[in-house]
């Protein structure tokens, strides 16, 4: 069985018995306890991961019109014309991720394969026609604008590695390790290599992480495992050696460990000097100095760099706890959601954004080399962003399967119309009647029922005797 097979026993309902104090007066002991009563709750999965979708989201705008006005004045295009596309973008990903988060499994399951097919196309496609910027080939020009297919390839390859490995645990196909690899291997070793034959070592390296995540959460043989990571690692290495930008890459990751003068390392240098000049709550909203020339790619692949001068230390813990609380909010649903193919996807979405978050800044931190993937929500970049969010948007839509949340769901009923109805005052009468009794029964309650009842009679009785000296005064008038 696979470990992070759903625990329905765990994660079922808890006992309405609250949490006790050890001197027996059924208040939580702490804040702990607070916590850990508020995480229990069946949507806490859905609305963490919806918090800090969001959160990021803001802040990555934010740093995009911060970093990319730079840079467009120094090429001569309109100040905002980078973020207005970022925006667009970004409006675009809220459509596709709150469309993602109200679909069924199904609907994910049907796209799986014709999702690879198209991605498969496309990267053929970008070999072909693409564009190459500073030696990496991986955009296609679509009606005036740059997509990126092997942003995409990492969400088709969580769907069809997802829904492949779940059919055939259904068929009891995975007690063969020659069963489990076939065809899972070979197709991702053809996106892989399609993605590769563009230089870029970042995305194929991210890829390979999707693919040993699904191994990993399908329950795989540590052997199995082990041997899959030295022959990936073997192959990573030889493609670098027969790359000459990669070598590179790595060459100037390994000066700059010793050198601070070296000129293959000045993106490393600069980015780190900007990082660490923010001191703890940086030099203010666009008001750093390192995106105007200093650091390149400051909006896109080195724009945690820039938040840390700008935001400082405390902005940057800030981004990685956001990270932190997507990680814990994926393993929680992956381990949480009763079928197979949901659990597989979930896992893989997380390791997929926490993988690529971690090789984004460890490059900028100087303990990685540089790879060229984009910070998830945050760097410049409309195809990832997409992506990513349409991932988000999957995670969600499996948050709502876990136990308890469609019960959870009901109660609360969602309905955008009927909350605004009730908000206007436009339901029926016998429910407005019952709400505004409600409302009465609950204020009296919560402001100390009888006391609060004897204050409104003093108050009603002092308006009474005010009415009396009123109408006395009137009559000696």
């Amino acid at each position: 069985m696979s470990p992070w097979s759903a625990n329905t026993a765990s994660a079922g309902p808890k006992s309405s018995a609250g949490p006790k104090s050890s001197a027996g007066s059924g208040t939580p002991r702490g804040g702990a306890f607070r916590l850990t009563a508020l995480l229990d709750r069946p949507l806490a999965s859905y609305y963490l991961v919806l918090g800090c979708t969001l959160l990021l989201l803001a802040i990555g705008l934010l740093m995009v019109l911060s970093t990319s006005t730079a840079y467009d004045l120094d090429i001569g295009a309109p100040p905002y014309a980078m973020f207005i596309k970022q925006l667009l973008g970004a409006l675009a990903g809220l459509v596709l991720m709150w469309l993602a988060s109200k679909a069924p499994p199904r609907v994910f399951r049907a796209f799986a394969s014709p999702l690879l097919l198209a991605v498969v196309l496309g990267l053929v496609l970008v070999l072909l026609f693409g564009q190459q910027i500073d030696g990496v080939k991986r955009w296609l020009d679509v009606a005036g604008n740059a997509v990126q297919p092997s942003e995409f390839a990492k969400l088709a390859l969580v769907l069809w590695g997802a829904d492949l490995l779940a059919r055939k645990e259904k068929l009891g196909q995975l007690t063969d390790w020659r069963s489990l690899l076939v065809p899972l291997l070979p197709g991702v070793a053809v996106v892989c290599m399609l993605v590769m034959l563009g230089n870029d070592l970042g995305t194929t390296f991210l890829l390979s992480v999707i693919f040993l995540a699904l191994l990993w959460v399908i329950g795989a043989p540590g052997k199995l495992m082990l041997g899959l990571v030295a022959l990936l690692a073997f192959a990573v290495l030889m493609l670098i050696a027969v790359h000459p930008n990669e070598l590179q890459r790595i060459t100037a990751f390994l000066s700059a460990q010793t050198s601070r003068n070296c000129l293959s390392c000045y993106q490393l240098t600069q980015g780190k000097d900007a990082l660490g000049s923010g001191g703890w709550f940086g030099v203010g909203l666009g008001a750093g100095t390192a995106k105007w020339g200093w650091v390149p790619l400051a909006y896109a692949d080195f724009i945690f760099a820039i938040l840390g001068e700008e935001l400082g230390l405390v902005g940057a813990i800030c981004v990685i706890l956001l990270y932190g609380g997507i990680a814990f909010a994926g393993f929680r649903i992956a381990r949480r959601v009763p079928d197979t193919f949901s659990r597989l996807a979930a896992g893989a979405i997380t390791v997929w954004i926490v993988a690529q978050a971690l090789v984004n800044m460890g490059a900028v931190l100087g303990l990685l080399p540089i790879t060229g993937v984009p910070l998830p929500l945050i760097s410049a970049g409309v195809s990832s962003l997409i992506a990513t969010m349409v991932a988000l948007g999957m995670l969600m839509a499996f948050a709502r399967s876990e136990p308890g949340a469609a019960q959870a769901l009901a109660a609360a009923d969602p309905s955008v119309p009927r909350r605004l109805a009730r908000w206007l005052g436009l339901g029926s009468r016998a429910g407005s009647a019952a709400g505004w009794a409600g409302s009465a029964a609950g204020s009296a309650a919560g402001w100390g029922g009888p006391g609060r009842a004897g204050l409104d009679r003093g108050r009603i009785g002092a308006g009474a005797s005010k009415v009396a000296r009123s109408r006395g005064t009137a009559g000696r008038n």
